[in-house]
Protein backbone atom coordinates (compact mmCIF):
# COMPACT_ATOMS: atom_id res chain seq x y z
CA UNK A 1 0.00 0.00 0.00
CA UNK A 2 1.39 3.41 -0.96
CA UNK A 3 0.44 6.63 0.82
CA UNK A 4 0.95 9.16 -1.93
CA UNK A 5 0.60 12.48 -0.11
CA UNK A 6 0.32 12.32 3.68
CA UNK A 7 1.35 9.50 5.99
CA UNK A 8 -1.71 10.07 8.18
CA UNK A 9 -4.20 10.04 5.32
CA UNK A 10 -5.50 6.51 5.78
CA UNK A 11 -5.43 6.51 9.59
CA UNK A 12 -7.39 9.75 9.76
CA UNK A 13 -9.87 8.53 7.17
CA UNK A 14 -10.74 5.36 9.06
CA UNK A 15 -11.02 7.28 12.33
CA UNK A 16 -13.61 9.56 10.72
CA UNK A 17 -15.37 6.53 9.25
CA UNK A 18 -15.62 4.90 12.67
CA UNK A 19 -17.20 8.04 14.12
CA UNK A 20 -19.59 8.63 11.23
CA UNK A 21 -23.18 7.45 10.85
CA UNK A 22 -23.16 7.53 7.06
CA UNK A 23 -20.58 6.65 4.45
CA UNK A 24 -20.41 6.57 0.67
CA UNK A 25 -18.23 3.98 -1.06
CA UNK A 26 -17.76 4.62 -4.80
CA UNK A 27 -16.18 1.81 -6.80
CA UNK A 28 -15.02 1.54 -10.39
CA UNK A 29 -15.43 -1.92 -11.93
CA UNK A 30 -12.87 -3.07 -14.53
CA UNK A 31 -9.35 -3.00 -13.13
CA UNK A 32 -10.67 -2.23 -9.65
CA UNK A 33 -13.19 -4.87 -8.59
CA UNK A 34 -12.41 -7.16 -11.53
CA UNK A 35 -9.14 -8.00 -13.27
CA UNK A 36 -8.79 -7.06 -16.90
CA UNK A 37 -9.40 -9.84 -19.38
CA UNK A 38 -9.61 -10.05 -23.14
CA UNK A 39 -13.00 -11.74 -22.78
CA UNK A 40 -14.92 -8.77 -21.41
CA UNK A 41 -18.09 -10.83 -20.93
CA UNK A 42 -16.30 -12.95 -18.31
CA UNK A 43 -14.61 -10.19 -16.32
CA UNK A 44 -16.03 -11.21 -12.95
CA UNK A 45 -14.98 -9.63 -9.63
CA UNK A 46 -12.05 -11.08 -7.75
CA UNK A 47 -13.50 -14.08 -5.85
CA UNK A 48 -12.03 -12.80 -2.59
CA UNK A 49 -14.16 -9.66 -2.75
CA UNK A 50 -17.63 -11.07 -3.17
CA UNK A 51 -18.44 -11.81 0.49
CA UNK A 52 -17.23 -8.45 1.82
CA UNK A 53 -19.09 -6.57 -0.93
CA UNK A 54 -22.33 -8.33 0.00
CA UNK A 55 -21.72 -7.65 3.69
CA UNK A 56 -21.21 -3.95 2.94
CA UNK A 57 -24.43 -3.88 0.96
CA UNK A 58 -26.31 -5.01 4.08
CA UNK A 59 -24.77 -2.28 6.25
CA UNK A 60 -27.35 0.46 6.85
CA UNK A 61 -24.73 3.17 7.37
CA UNK A 62 -22.86 2.43 4.11
CA UNK A 63 -24.08 3.34 0.63
CA UNK A 64 -22.16 1.51 -2.06
CA UNK A 65 -22.27 2.73 -5.66
CA UNK A 66 -20.55 1.27 -8.72
CA UNK A 67 -19.35 3.93 -11.18
CA UNK A 68 -18.23 2.32 -14.43
CA UNK A 69 -17.64 2.84 -18.09
CA UNK A 70 -19.54 -0.39 -18.73
CA UNK A 71 -23.23 -0.42 -19.48
CA UNK A 72 -25.67 -1.25 -16.72
CA UNK A 73 -26.73 -4.35 -18.67
CA UNK A 74 -23.11 -5.55 -18.53
CA UNK A 75 -22.65 -4.82 -14.85
CA UNK A 76 -25.70 -6.57 -13.40
CA UNK A 77 -24.82 -10.17 -14.41
CA UNK A 78 -21.10 -9.71 -13.82
CA UNK A 79 -21.54 -8.36 -10.29
CA UNK A 80 -24.25 -10.91 -9.43
CA UNK A 81 -24.72 -9.36 -5.99
CA UNK A 82 -27.76 -9.60 -3.73
CA UNK A 83 -28.91 -6.95 -3.14
CA UNK A 84 -27.65 -5.10 -6.20
CA UNK A 85 -25.96 -1.77 -5.41
CA UNK A 86 -26.77 1.45 -7.19
CA UNK A 87 -25.06 1.47 -10.59
CA UNK A 88 -23.82 4.33 -12.74
CA UNK A 89 -22.94 2.99 -16.19
CA UNK A 90 -21.57 4.35 -19.45
CA UNK A 91 -19.47 7.01 -17.73
CA UNK A 92 -22.37 8.72 -16.02
CA UNK A 93 -24.96 8.35 -18.77
CA UNK A 94 -26.91 5.51 -17.14
CA UNK A 95 -28.16 5.28 -13.58
CA UNK A 96 -29.79 2.26 -11.99
CA UNK A 97 -31.00 3.14 -8.50
CA UNK A 98 -30.87 0.54 -5.75
CA UNK A 99 -34.67 0.29 -5.92
CA UNK A 100 -34.48 -0.73 -9.60
CA UNK A 101 -35.42 2.64 -11.13
CA UNK A 102 -33.48 3.14 -14.36
CA UNK A 103 -32.59 6.56 -15.78
CA UNK A 104 -31.11 7.22 -19.23
CA UNK A 105 -31.05 10.84 -20.47
CA UNK A 106 -32.05 11.42 -24.08
CA UNK A 107 -29.39 12.22 -26.67
CA UNK A 108 -30.03 14.99 -29.15
CA UNK A 109 -30.86 13.68 -32.63
CA UNK A 110 -27.61 14.80 -34.24
CA UNK A 111 -25.44 13.08 -31.64
CA UNK A 112 -27.52 9.90 -31.77
CA UNK A 113 -27.24 9.79 -35.57
CA UNK A 114 -23.48 10.38 -35.48
CA UNK A 115 -22.97 7.55 -32.99
CA UNK A 116 -25.12 5.23 -35.10
CA UNK A 117 -23.04 6.09 -38.14
CA UNK A 118 -19.76 5.51 -36.30
CA UNK A 119 -21.01 2.16 -35.01
CA UNK A 120 -21.85 1.09 -38.55
CA UNK A 121 -18.38 2.18 -39.66
CA UNK A 122 -16.74 0.22 -36.83
CA UNK A 123 -18.65 -2.96 -37.61
CA UNK A 124 -17.47 -2.71 -41.23
CA UNK A 125 -13.85 -1.88 -40.37
CA UNK A 126 -12.79 -3.55 -37.11
CA UNK A 127 -13.02 -7.09 -35.67
CA UNK A 128 -16.29 -7.35 -33.74
CA UNK A 129 -14.65 -8.58 -30.54
CA UNK A 130 -12.74 -5.28 -30.36
CA UNK A 131 -15.73 -2.92 -30.52
CA UNK A 132 -18.49 -1.97 -28.11
CA UNK A 133 -21.76 -0.05 -28.45
CA UNK A 134 -23.09 1.86 -25.44
CA UNK A 135 -26.14 4.10 -25.03
CA UNK A 136 -24.08 7.27 -25.45
CA UNK A 137 -20.83 6.14 -27.05
CA UNK A 138 -18.89 3.70 -29.19
CA UNK A 139 -15.63 2.17 -28.02
CA UNK A 140 -12.64 0.43 -29.49
CA UNK A 141 -10.73 -2.09 -27.32
CA UNK A 142 -7.22 -3.43 -27.91
CA UNK A 143 -6.24 -4.80 -24.50
CA UNK A 144 -4.66 -8.24 -24.84
CA UNK A 145 -3.68 -7.81 -28.49
CA UNK A 146 -0.08 -7.74 -29.63
CA UNK A 147 1.52 -4.33 -30.08
CA UNK A 148 1.25 -4.31 -33.88
CA UNK A 149 -2.51 -4.93 -33.72
CA UNK A 150 -2.91 -2.31 -31.01
CA UNK A 151 -1.17 0.32 -33.12
CA UNK A 152 -3.23 -0.65 -36.16
CA UNK A 153 -6.55 -0.38 -34.30
CA UNK A 154 -5.58 2.94 -32.79
CA UNK A 155 -4.65 4.29 -36.21
CA UNK A 156 -7.99 3.18 -37.65
CA UNK A 157 -9.95 5.39 -35.29
CA UNK A 158 -7.82 8.26 -34.04
CA UNK A 159 -7.75 10.48 -37.14
CA UNK A 160 -11.43 10.02 -37.88
CA UNK A 161 -12.63 10.49 -34.32
CA UNK A 162 -10.33 13.41 -33.58
CA UNK A 163 -11.96 15.35 -36.40
CA UNK A 164 -15.44 14.47 -35.14
CA UNK A 165 -14.52 15.58 -31.63
CA UNK A 166 -13.37 18.94 -32.98
CA UNK A 167 -16.55 19.65 -34.94
CA UNK A 168 -19.45 17.93 -33.10
CA UNK A 169 -20.85 17.35 -29.61
CA UNK A 170 -18.85 14.15 -29.33
CA UNK A 171 -15.77 13.81 -27.14
CA UNK A 172 -12.72 11.59 -27.63
CA UNK A 173 -11.69 9.72 -24.48
CA UNK A 174 -8.64 7.46 -24.34
CA UNK A 175 -8.66 4.81 -21.63
CA UNK A 176 -6.25 2.05 -20.64
CA UNK A 177 -6.57 -0.42 -23.49
CA UNK A 178 -8.80 1.53 -25.81
CA UNK A 179 -10.44 4.63 -27.21
CA UNK A 180 -14.02 5.87 -26.84
CA UNK A 181 -16.13 8.38 -28.76
CA UNK A 182 -18.75 9.66 -26.33
CA UNK A 183 -21.56 12.20 -26.18
CA UNK A 184 -20.51 15.27 -24.23
CA UNK A 185 -21.99 16.25 -20.91
CA UNK A 186 -21.53 13.17 -18.73
CA UNK A 187 -18.56 11.49 -17.07
CA UNK A 188 -17.58 9.68 -13.89
CA UNK A 189 -16.98 13.15 -12.45
CA UNK A 190 -20.62 13.98 -13.19
CA UNK A 191 -21.70 10.88 -11.25
CA UNK A 192 -19.57 11.87 -8.26
CA UNK A 193 -20.87 15.45 -8.24
CA UNK A 194 -24.48 14.27 -8.53
CA UNK A 195 -24.15 11.78 -5.69
CA UNK A 196 -22.52 14.27 -3.34
CA UNK A 197 -25.14 16.89 -4.16
CA UNK A 198 -27.84 14.58 -2.78
CA UNK A 199 -26.56 15.03 0.79
CA UNK A 200 -27.14 17.97 3.10
CA UNK A 201 -24.21 16.79 5.22
CA UNK A 202 -21.45 15.08 3.29
CA UNK A 203 -20.85 11.45 4.27
CA UNK A 204 -17.41 9.98 4.75
CA UNK A 205 -16.61 9.20 1.14
CA UNK A 206 -14.03 7.28 -0.88
CA UNK A 207 -13.69 6.70 -4.60
CA UNK A 208 -11.67 3.69 -5.80
CA UNK A 209 -10.59 3.43 -9.43
CA UNK A 210 -7.73 2.50 -11.70
CA UNK A 211 -8.18 4.08 -15.12
CA UNK A 212 -7.46 7.45 -16.68
CA UNK A 213 -11.21 8.12 -16.64
CA UNK A 214 -11.15 7.71 -12.86
CA UNK A 215 -8.78 10.67 -12.59
CA UNK A 216 -11.77 12.86 -13.52
CA UNK A 217 -13.69 11.37 -10.60
CA UNK A 218 -10.71 11.88 -8.27
CA UNK A 219 -10.55 15.53 -9.30
CA UNK A 220 -14.30 16.00 -8.79
CA UNK A 221 -14.11 14.47 -5.30
CA UNK A 222 -11.16 16.65 -4.36
CA UNK A 223 -10.67 17.04 -0.63
CA UNK A 224 -14.23 15.92 0.12
CA UNK A 225 -13.15 12.28 0.31
CA UNK A 226 -10.38 9.72 -0.03
CA UNK A 227 -9.13 9.08 -3.56
CA UNK A 228 -7.77 5.56 -4.01
CA UNK A 229 -5.84 4.36 -7.05
CA UNK A 230 -6.23 0.58 -7.41
CA UNK A 231 -3.33 -0.52 -9.55
CA UNK A 232 -0.20 -2.66 -9.33
CA UNK A 233 2.02 -0.27 -11.28
CA UNK A 234 2.64 3.33 -10.30
CA UNK A 235 1.54 6.22 -12.54
CA UNK A 236 0.96 9.92 -12.13
CA UNK A 237 -2.27 10.47 -10.21
CA UNK A 238 -4.08 12.89 -7.95
CA UNK A 239 -5.13 9.96 -5.73
CA UNK A 240 -4.23 9.99 -2.04
CA UNK A 241 -3.27 6.33 -1.71
CA UNK A 242 -2.56 3.40 -4.01
CA UNK A 243 -3.69 -0.19 -3.42
CA UNK A 244 -2.46 -3.30 -5.21
CA UNK A 245 -5.36 -5.62 -6.10
CA UNK A 246 -6.69 -7.94 -4.96
CA UNK A 247 -4.92 -8.31 -1.59
CA UNK A 248 -4.63 -4.69 -0.47
CA UNK A 249 -8.02 -3.88 -1.97
CA UNK A 250 -9.62 -6.66 0.09
CA UNK A 251 -7.84 -5.43 3.22
CA UNK A 252 -9.16 -1.92 2.62
CA UNK A 253 -12.76 -3.09 2.18
CA UNK A 254 -12.65 -5.37 5.21
CA UNK A 255 -11.25 -2.52 7.31
CA UNK A 256 -14.05 -0.26 6.01
CA UNK A 257 -16.66 -2.82 7.08
CA UNK A 258 -15.06 -3.21 10.51
CA UNK A 259 -15.26 0.54 11.19
CA UNK A 260 -18.99 0.83 10.56
CA UNK A 261 -21.29 1.37 13.50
Amino acid sequence: MRILHNDNTLVNFFLRLRESRQSLLLLDYDGTLAPFTRDRDNAHPYPELRSVLEELLHEETCRMVIVSGRTVDDLVPLLDLDPMPELWGSHGWERLHADGTYVLPDLDNETAELLAREWEWLTDSVPHDSIERKPASVALHWRGLDQIDQVALHAVAIRRWRKLAESTRLELHPFIGGLELRAEGRSKAYAVETLLSEYQTLPVTAYLGDDLTDEEAFAALGERGLRVLVRSEHRNTVADIQLTPPGELLEFLVTWKDQLQ
